[in-house]
């Protein structure tokens, strides 16, 4: 019997993890990712970020909206920020303008010489019911492939800048 890819969505387990080895000081890499509107200068499906509800920076229960893109489409996110460890750890969860949840993302960074290891983590927080709705909106029905995918690209432009900043 084939599994239902929707059977696989599970809040226990990442659905995209990705890990890279930095040239730069965790909290100079910290600064980045904990820049929503500078991150959106590395992704690929999230393109834009401001900082809502009276937020300016990276602070627990500090919110932000993200514009995301596939091709044509186009949605709009919020996220809470729920960890802001600098130089260590930044986390938010995600979800969408009317309150259902969609994700959540951790940036985990340890020292590793003169640079960090850098590592990425998404769960899918999604109920089940909106799945077919996050398809139609994103047009993306493999989301951990995507997701997998994306951070890779970010990770490598996140480095390339990061390693530039850092020998300026």
């Amino acid at each position: 019997m084939a599994t239902n890819p929707r059977d696989k969505l599970t809040y226990t387990e990442p659905i995209a993890v990705g890990e890279i080895t930095v040239g730069a000081p965790p909290d100079q890499v910290y600064r980045l990712v904990s820049d929503p509107v500078a991150m959106a200068d590395f992704a690929e499906e999230f393109y834009r970020a401001r900082w809502i509800r009276g937020a300016t920076e990276a602070a627990v229960g500090n919110w932000f909206s993200g514009s995301n893109r596939n091709g044509w489409r186009r949605w709009v996110t919020h996220a809470e920020i729920t960890e802001a460890e600098p130089g260590r750890r930044f986390a938010y969860r995600v979800r969408t303008p009317f309150f259902v949840p969609i994700s959540r993302w951790e940036y985990d960074l340890q020292p590793d010489g003169g640079g960090c290891r850098l590592k990425v983590t998404n769960w899918l927080r999604v109920p089940r019911w909106f799945v077919p709705f996050a398809i139609f909106i994103t047009g993306e029905p493999d989301r951990a492939g995507t997701n997998s995918a994306n951070i890779a690209i970010t990770l490598s432009r996140l480095k390339a800048h990061a390693e530039l900043q850092a020998a300026s």
